[in-house]
């Protein structure tokens, strides 16, 4: 799946914005492991992000995320995007909140922020998070 870069003026940043909010995700429970991470890395290297600026995107995606105060800074992107790109970040989402195999409360709650924030629908969100709970099992 490549981002749509016919939609958007600046992919690249915009995919820095995005890999913010996977990262904000990821750290929400105080724990960014290397497996969350490479989850990131996999779902930007899909997105059309060259593996030479891989590191540098996820490099500013984390400065980005230290110094945001709201969710609100980087969600705007993914809210624009076609519903395949969307629920591909939604997936994304509940991979890196389930890697450890739980979702504290927490997570559990920017889940439900970020549904109405993304304008994704209920029941599609809680497909999507069945869907990568039977994976995890």
């Amino acid at each position: 799946m490549i981002f749509n870069k016919n939609k958007h003026s600046d992919s690249k940043e915009d995919l820095v914005k995005i890999a913010a909010l996977l990262i904000h995700a990821a750290k929400i429970d105080e724990n960014y492991s290397l497996e969350e991470k490479e989850i990131i890395k996999k779902t930007l290297l899909e997105f059309g992000i060259e593996e030479e600026n891989l590191e540098s995107v996820i490099k500013k995606a984390e400065n980005i995320e230290s110094n945001s105060v709201q969710i609100l800074d980087y969600t705007k992107e993914v809210k624009s995007m076609g519903d395949d790109e969307k629920i591909k970040i939604v997936e994304t989402l509940w991979r890196i909140i389930y890697s450890n195999n739980n979702a504290d409360i927490y997570e559990a709650n920017l889940m439900r922020r970020l549904e109405g924030l993304l304008y994704v629908d209920n029941k599609i969100m809680g497909n999507i998070k069945n869907k990568i709970k039977k994976e995890k099992n």
